[in-house]
């Protein structure tokens, strides 16, 4: 007989999950900060006293000498008594980012869409069917066929004909090049809501996954406010919105810049936004109106719309506002762009985009 014995449950306290434990709020704390590593510190040692984040076996200091001795941060030598980020602790707030919105993605159920189309492709599917003339070879599901020879003649007169094999489908996927728009306007923390950073988190699982599941994708980043410029995968944990307006021409304007160079055949703009275009560039001079819709701002923008339709550019926007007038705007701009549009909130917003990104480019080139 087996015997069971409970005795009262202990926590593990050890340093080793401790320091994890602690390195997952600093992760986040250092993403709000964009990169500040002291005021990081300095919100978790506000933390640590009102929740007891640590306790005498293990306190602050140990985490930041082991925040050291693991390569997360290093001495400013710029600025003596102070710490600044080394590329690990990037990297690692890419790869939880991913992790977070992949387990959200499995959990709902989002991101599972299957393509129209089957055949030659590079990636095998869970679909089968039998074996017709034409079909290559390679395809041929080796354990359903013999499987089915077993049923249909038995062991004793074993066979294999032509009616008991089974082909495997084949996804046919294309490479992809992405733009990834990110708005960094005032707006984006106004009210009380701060919309840019779970938008950098879509970014960062979002550059994550293409780099190390789709390297043969390309994604580039580019943020804009008065202006638009790229921005590298590295430096996203840490951008921070400025006391910008909303230059959405000049952000398109750039983007297909850059499709223009690349080389494949899918082109496409991810785009994600709060507001309403607010600004341009005229005669080398910022245009600017916060006030409502600006005609010369609205038609301006949409021109550029159509040129994307017209290089056959799709634009996928991601509106995390609910104001009746400013989605009105994204419908007219869709309209024109012939793209796509997501009135998502922020909680939605990296389903969203993962589910629309690997839906795309499993897209057959026409």
């Amino acid at each position: 007989m087996h015997k069971v014995f409970f005795s009262k449950f202990i926590p593990d306290r050890s340093s080793k999950n401790q320091f994890e434990k602690l390195l997952d709020i600093f992760l986040q704390l250092l993403t709000y900060s964009a990169g500040d590593v002291a005021e990081a510190l300095k919100w978790m040692n506000q933390l640590d006293q009102r929740h007891r984040l640590t306790d005498d076996a293990y306190g602050m200091g140990d985490f930041i000498q082991d925040l050291k001795d693991k390569g997360f941060i290093e001495e400013d030598g710029e600025k003596p008594g102070f710490f600044k980020v080394k590329p690990k602790a990037g990297q690692t707030i890419r790869k939880r980012s991913l992790d977070e919105i992949f387990g959200k993605l499995k959990k709902s159920g989002k991101g599972n869409h299957r393509t129209p189309f089957s055949g030659m492709g590079d990636e095998t599917a869970s679909e089968t069917r039998r074996f017709t003339f034409g079909d290559e070879t390679r395809n041929i599901d080796a354990t359903s066929s013999l499987k089915n020879a077993q049923i249909n003649h038995g062991l004793d007169d074993f066979m294999m004909t032509e009616e008991d094999l089974v082909i495997r489908e084949m996804e046919a996927k294309t490479l992809t090049s992405t733009v990834l728009m990110i708005d960094i306007s005032h707006s984006m923390i106004l009210y009380g809501e701060d919309r840019i950073t779970p938008a950098k988190n879509v970014a960062m699982a979002l550059a994550e996954l293409i780099t190390t599941r789709y390297p043969k994708d390309t994604l580039d980043i580019i943020v804009f406010g008065n202006q638009a410029w790229p921005v590298e995968i590295k430096d996203l944990p840490y951008l921070q919105v400025g006391p910008f307006h909303t230059n959405t021409h000049a952000g398109l304007e750039l983007a297909m810049d850059i499709l223009r160079r690349r080389k494949t055949q899918n082109k496409q703009i991810f785009m994600i936004t709060d507001g309403k275009p607010t600004c341009i560039i005229e005669n080398g001079r910022l245009y600017k109106n916060s006030y409502g819709l600006d005609r010369k701002i609205i038609n301006k923008t949409l021109n550029q719309a159509a040129r994307c339709r017209r290089s056959g550019i799709p634009v996928t926007t991601f509106m995390i506002a609910s104001d009746p007038y400013l989605q009105q705007f994204v419908r007219d701009f869709t309209k024109i762009n012939h793209g796509r549009a997501f009135y998502s909130d922020l909680k939605g917003l990296g389903e969203y985009i993962f589910e629309d990104y690997v839906r795309n480019r499993r897209k057959r080139t026409r």
